[in-house]
């Protein structure tokens, strides 16, 4: 059971990088893309192509909902359909060379912002202190 000093440090950690977050999102030129055209990009990018079942599952919607978000994605050039390798009846969706320019933008946008306000904003023992950090919240999030 934690204590109340180790309470109270969650609270703050949670609402730090939720904070953090919003300051990522504000600093990256997404255009008009919605949290969830956002995250549905990114599965596809690090996991591969996938099909409109296997993303709803993963992002906890209805298929009828990331339908529409699919359709959006593949509409503005950001996403493809083809059909499945194995199952004829399926089709899985991948990022266009268009999705990845993208991607490549926002990251990079994202990256600048931070790596500019760490420079700025802290001193060498802090930067070293926030490496160490880190680590630690890397290790949190290990199973």
């Amino acid at each position: 059971m934690p204590e109340k000093d180790q309470e109270h440090l969650a609270t703050d950690l949670g609402a730090t990088v939720s904070q953090l977050m919003r300051h990522l999102r504000a600093a990256s030129p997404q255009g008009e893309l919605t949290p969830t055209q956002r995250s549905v990009i990114w599965r596809i990018d690090t996991g591969g192509p996938a099909t409109t079942a296997a993303l709803a599952r993963a992002e906890l919607v209805r298929p009828q909902s990331m339908r529409l978000t699919l359709g959006a994605l593949e509409e503005s050039g950001v996403v493809a359909r083809s059909p499945h390798p194995t199952d004829g009846r399926q089709v899985v969706f991948s990022l266009t060379e268009e999705g990845r320019r993208m991607l490549d933008v926002v990251r990079q946008a994202k990256h600048n912002w931070l790596a500019v306000a760490i420079a700025e904003r802290l001193t060498p023992e802090e930067q070293r202190t926030l490496a160490t950090a880190t680590g630690l919240m890397r290790r949190l999030m290990q199973e």
